[in-house]
């Protein structure tokens, strides 16, 4: 009886260890099957669709992500609030006194924002701007370009610049859109701003590479770079036409910038309380990347921004693009094998010295402006001004070159470094040719 209940113990085992192992393979099968059916097919796409929620009718993870760039969660330096950065800091209220930004200048927020708070801000209700501001806050620019330019991309492009901003705004109805990086019939990453691809092509000239189109000629990896280098970059609008124009001819660091400019004769505006005339920079992100440590590893925006995540047996690339501080653990670990506490001690470690710098810089270019100041009431006159203005310029060029970057420095951090110690020294060298401009003539 004890053989025969021993047997049936056995039989029931095996049936039960023959059963597990056939769950375990069907369900190895059904997640590699998982893992290759990752888009159904139920909106047609193609470069006339530029509203993102069509899109995510086929790509349900990518658009949630996209749909959660409206977060509000701040790390100690970036966010994405809608608040006033001159209320948070007054002092830049005189730095760019003369100017839009000396109005509102508002802090960055994410991509679904993009088009609304361009409509928002002051610097387009209260300041004529032209339609070039276009490129980087509306979806299916390419779409737009073409049309205008009958088919012609540069045509189209040209044309849409030179618009009204109100003119141009009735070309668009959707913000950054998935048809801005993406080929809707491919779903390659691909650059669809003339800015970009006028820029790069020019840049790589200089590197002996001829007639160089990114979205033939550059790998997948640089692409994950370069999708976000077509707006996260400095550009100013050139000429009567106001084309779109990224200074990069001479070089991507701040002085090769500037001195595209000094030879272009280029100026944003006339300050108005020295009267210097002065640059204002963008955001430089792609510039000051370029600088650092990443990039020169081959690490692209995009795996720090948007870091591959694991849904079920799916990877997929996170589409709610943030800063890496917020997802430490996908958007660091993955290649720097520490505690999660450690890098961001590291990174915090980087960015409050570059705060430290920074205030350092900005106090220096206030006080240059004082003594500008004093100089013109002891009635110095313009050409003895003239040394302290070309200071002026230089060293606010360099702070807010930095202001402007969104990482506090954490993308180049001795480039960074570098950066606000020149703005410190020409700040000073301004302020020392500002109270010895003019003596002896009064009195």
């Amino acid at each position: 009886m004890k053989k025969k209940w021993a047997y049936l113990g056995v039989a029931l085992g095996s049936a039960a260890a023959t059963a597990a192992v056939a769950a375990l393979l069907v369900n190895i099968q059904q997640r590699k099957w998982e893992s290759r059916q990752q888009v159904v097919q139920l909106a047609a796409l193609d470069e006339s669709v530029t509203d993102p929620a069509e899109w995510g009718k086929n790509f349900p993870r990518q658009y949630d992500g996209y749909k959660r760039t409206v977060d509000t969660e701040r790390t100690r330096y970036g966010g994405s609030e809608a608040f006033s950065k001159l209320d948070q800091d007054s002092k830049w209220k005189r730095l760019f006194a003369g100017y839009a930004f000396g109005v509102d200048y508002r802090e960055e927020r994410g991509h679904a924002h993009s088009l609304e708070d361009q409509k928002e801000t002051l610097r387009t209700k209260q300041f004529k701007q032209p339609g070039a501001c276009l490129q980087c806050h509306a979806g299916g620019m390419k779409q737009v370009y073409e049309t205008v330019g009958g088919g012609d991309l540069q045509a189209g492009f040209a044309k849409v610049n030179a618009m009204p901003l109100e003119e141009a705004w009735k070309h668009i109805s959707h913000p950054i859109a998935c048809v801005d990086c993406h080929d809707p019939k491919t779903m390659q990453l691909r650059v669809t701003r003339p800015g970009f691809l006028n820029a790069i092509r020019k840049v790589k000239e200089r590197e002996g590479i001829k007639h160089y189109d990114p979205n033939t000629m550059a790998t997948r990896q640089e692409m994950r770079s370069f999708v976000c280098g077509q707006c996260h970059v400095e550009y100013y609008f050139k000429g009567k036409e106001k084309l779109l124009t990224y200074p990069w001819d001479n070089g991507y660091k701040v002085e090769e910038i500037e001195q595209y400019y000094d030879q272009a004769g280029h100026t944003d505006w006339t300050h108005a309380e020295t009267g210097a005339p002065m640059l204002k920079a963008q955001h430089p992100e792609f510039e000051t990347w370029n600088q650092g440590i990443h990039a020169r590893s081959g690490v692209a925006c995009a795996d720090c921004h948007m870091p591959y995540k694991r849904e079920g047996a799916v990877k997929v690339t996170d589409h709610h693009i943030r800063s890496p501080l917020l997802n430490v653990s996908r958007a660091c670990l993955q290649c720097h094998h520490f505690p999660e506490k450690e890098m961001l001690a590291r990174a915090g470690l980087i960015q409050d010295r570059t705060r430290v710098l920074l205030d350092r810089a900005e106090a220096a270019v206030v006080a240059l402006m004082d003594a500008v100041a004093e100089a013109k009431k002891r009635g110095a006159t313009e050409a003895q001004m003239e040394p302290a203005l070309k200071m002026h310029r230089k060293a606010q060029w360099r702070l807010d070159f930095v202001s402007a970057e969104n990482s506090m420095g954490f993308h180049a951090p001795q480039e960074t470094a570098r950066i606000l110690a020149e703005a410190i020294d020409y700040a000073r060298q301004g302020e020392i040719l500002a109270r010895e401009a003019g003596r002896g003539t009064s009195g």
